[in-house]
């Protein structure tokens, strides 16, 4: 270290936490309970050289803190913490390892991983029982001083109403790295996706939300860069307040900013993945960067009778102690300051109920949870559970309490083995297309606290999912062990890629049976980005580490899949204009004030309605559901009742045609095809079918009938027959 000044150094405030700039000098605030003297470290431009050293003097309620008049935004930093090293209390601090303020808002990329960076000894044989004395600060990441300044202008939310939500999840670099229409130095950036093509892509699709999974700076594991592999995913977060660096063109985070500020202009919110149930330093033998050095007994959950080890709910070695309140406090400034200062519409939070567990239960009304109902900004904003965690107990689909919505894996396991032709299902099918009032309505939650979705970043992508009936996992390196092997998949005959039309028309028609489905069912749809253009990761269900080919979306003309395209944007356009599809409150069953028709039927092929006993029959792979338009729950602004129209959606997973017998319509009124997914495209043949009439359902497919008049259908053809 080199002195080049001395600095000024005022006391200083507690608050806020992190360096904060004032427009006159920099103020700095660590918090630590234990720590017996706390440095403040300072480099120059390249993170490299340490410029200077500052004993933090001033501690107020166990937060040491500094006021430098003379700091800028841009000034790189990081803090020495000095402490006890005693690994078999809890207690791991190690003024040797240079150390990441937990509120840093910017933060230079880039660590070298090195043994310098663990608090022990490696390869000793005590291992973290050991001690190492070497100075980690070269190759540390550092954070960086901002100036939060930035143009909104008139920006403004989308608030676009749960109900009508359709999120699309896309990864910032995977989205854009391969895309010919991107200039070249934005792809795979925030910049990249505020790109016309980008925008004019996502509104024609018809998406309203894009849900970015994590940008919070991650690390990359040692083990993936030693075997020539990246953490692409990012659920390896250490800053909770800095935008991911390697995702940023201009080195500024005013570019997250302007991509935020960019899709609101679109009307498109911004969700974000967040990972707040653990950190990326690990087990006790993981390196020390943070929260480790600063407190590791006020950060981290630890075995209570021997505080050496992690408890470990997540499976990534450790679990942040949600029951402390500064760690409780981090993570809720955080949220906060995505919120308001970085303009997010949502979170995604990733494995949600760690997040909630108080002692080893997960308690529902955690502090965690308390605290967000009744915080005025975070409250107002989407809140999204992935309502699972590795512990014990740690599955609670369903649980959640008001005002959340979660990932529904039930919906997900139904569709999938639904179309793959499992039989038995159909009970458990008509629960998840009707927006799981089992698992939501005691609760006071709506249909749209389901988020509904067949494929996701892990696991298979859609075009895989009916393309193999296993994983093939070997570019990853652990000989096809990691990923679930419960896929429910099926790869209609052919393993991988095959040149017989038969079974790629199948694979085709399976495709828009499952995106169907998908659409016209009550609840947040969720779509994830490339399956409706045909994405493949060639089989690989846990490509996290995959930052390759084999993730990117390939945008390559000749391997767009155009007609399925088109079919995708039809059926959001379809939802989207028909409230039948995007209900505010869930179906009843029975007769609706003002209207002389239940809301919801039930038909088997014959026409009649289904009975209790035949919900369960093993050999049922059809189903038939009625949707009354007079029914619906939808209000226009002032407050009138929007009337939609009738509907039928036909099902059908086995391998022969079903002849659905037609229920009688209004007077002078019948059915036509709106979709059929035994077709190529939307376009249904111009056929009017009365009722008591049989509609041909071909073997594995999907068909949604309107009812039409004979006046409205000669009135549609005279339009659509009409010169320009």
């Amino acid at each position: 270290m080199t002195k080049q000044m001395e600095w000024i150094v005022w006391p200083g405030r507690p608050y806020p936490l992190g360096a904060t700039w004032d427009g006159e000098g920099v103020n700095f605030a660590l918090f630590s309970e234990r720590a017996e003297k706390v440095e403040l470290c300072l480099f120059d431009e390249t993170g490299r050289r340490e410029i200077h050293r500052i004993p933090l003097l001033e501690q107020t309620d166990q937060v040491w803190h500094c006021y430098l008049p003379e700091g800028r935004p841009g000034l790189r930093y990081g803090y020495r913490v000095h402490g006890p090293y005693e690994p078999e209390q809890g207690l791991r601090f190690n003024r040797h390892k240079l150390l990441l303020d937990p509120y840093a808002k910017q933060i230079q990329n880039g660590l070298r991983w090195h043994d310098v960076h663990f608090g022990y000894r490696v390869g000793h044989r005590n291992e973290d029982l050991s001690f190492d004395r070497r100075d980690s600060a070269p190759g540390m990441v550092k954070g960086i001083v901002v100036d939060s300044a930035f143009t909104w202008g008139a920006d403004r939310p989308p608030l676009t109403p749960w109900h009508r939500t359709i999120i699309y999840e896309l990864h910032v670099k995977g989205f854009t790295i391969q895309h010919p229409d991107v200039p070249p130095a934005l792809r795979g950036t925030y910049a990249g996706l505020t790109t016309a093509p980008v925008i004019d892509y996502l509104t024609r699709l018809g998406v309203t939300a894009v849900e970015l999974l994590p940008v919070h700076l991650f690390i990359d594991d040692r083990h993936l860069i030693e075997r020539g592999l990246r953490n692409y995913w990012g659920y390896n977060s250490i800053g909770f307040f800095a935008p991911e660096a390697r995702y940023c063109a201009t080195g500024s985070i005013n570019e997250f900013k302007t991509m935020v500020k960019t899709f609101h202009s679109a009307g498109i919110e911004v969700i974000l993945d967040v990972v707040y149930n653990h950190t990326a330093e690990g087990n006790q033998l993981g390196p020390t960067l943070s929260f480790r050095g600063i407190d590791n007994t006020a950060y981290y959950r630890l075995v209570s009778d021997n505080p050496r080890y992690y408890q470990d709910y997540t499976g990534t070695g450790n679990t942040l102690n949600m029951r402390h309140p500064r760690v409780l406090q981090l993570i809720m400034d955080s949220l906060r300051y995505w919120v308001l200062e970085m303009h997010v519409d949502g979170f995604r939070f990733d494995l949600a109920a760690t997040l909630a567990r108080e002692l080893h239960e997960v308690d529902r009304l955690g502090a965690f949870l308390d605290i967000i109902h009744q915080d005025p900004v975070l409250s107002q904003v989407k809140l999204i559970a992935e309502p699972w965690d590795l512990g014990e107990g740690g599955y609670q689909v369903g649980k959640f309490p008001v005002g959340w919505a979660e990932w529904n894996d039930k919906y997900r396991d139904a569709l999938r083995s639904y179309w793959k032709g499992d039989g038995g299902v159909i009970g458990e099918l008509a629960y998840r297309i009707t927006g799981s009032s089992d698992l939501y309505a005691r609760s006071g939650r709506k249909p749209y606290a389901s988020i509904n979705f067949v494929t996701a970043h892990d696991g298979f992508t859609l075009l895989d999912l009916v393309s193999y009936n296993s994983k093939h996992n070997e570019a990853n390196g652990e000989e096809n062990r990691d990923g679930t092997d419960d896929n429910r998949s099926w790869n209609c005959g052919v393993e991988g890629p095959t040149d017989d039309p038969e079974v790629n028309q199948l694979r085709a028609r399976q495709k828009r049976n499952i995106l169907a489905t998908l659409f016209l069912s009550q609840g947040v749809p969720m779509l994830l980005a490339g399956d409706e253009i045909g994405h493949t990761q060639n089989g690989n269900n846990n490509a996290y580490c995959q930052d390759n080919e084999i993730s990117w979306i390939s945008w390559d003309p000749a391997k767009v899949d155009g007609e399925l395209l088109d079919f995708v944007r039809r059926l959001v356009a379809l939802r989207r204009d028909h409230p039948a599809f995007h209900r505010r409150n869930f179906f009843q069953g029975r007769k609706i004030k003002g209207a002389e028709i239940k809301d919801i039927l039930w038909l088997r092929p014959d026409g009649q309605e289904m009975t209790d006993e035949e919900w369960n029959q093993e050999f049922a792979r059809c189903l038939c559901v009625s949707l009354s338009g007079e029914a619906v729950d939808e209000v226009d602004e002032r407050g009138q009742p929007i009337r939609d129209e009738n509907f039928l959606l036909l099902l059908n997973a086995h391998h022969e045609e079903i002849p659905f017998v037609l229920p009688a319509p209004a007077p002078d009124a019948g059915w036509i095809a709106v979709i059929d997914t035994s077709c190529q495209t939307m376009q249904h043949p111009d056929e009017f079918y009365s009722g008591g009439i049989s509609y041909p359902l071909q073997p594995r497919s999907l068909a949604l009938l309107v009812e039409r008049t004979s006046s409205q259908i000669r009135a549609a053809d005279r339009r659509s027959t009409s010169p320009a």
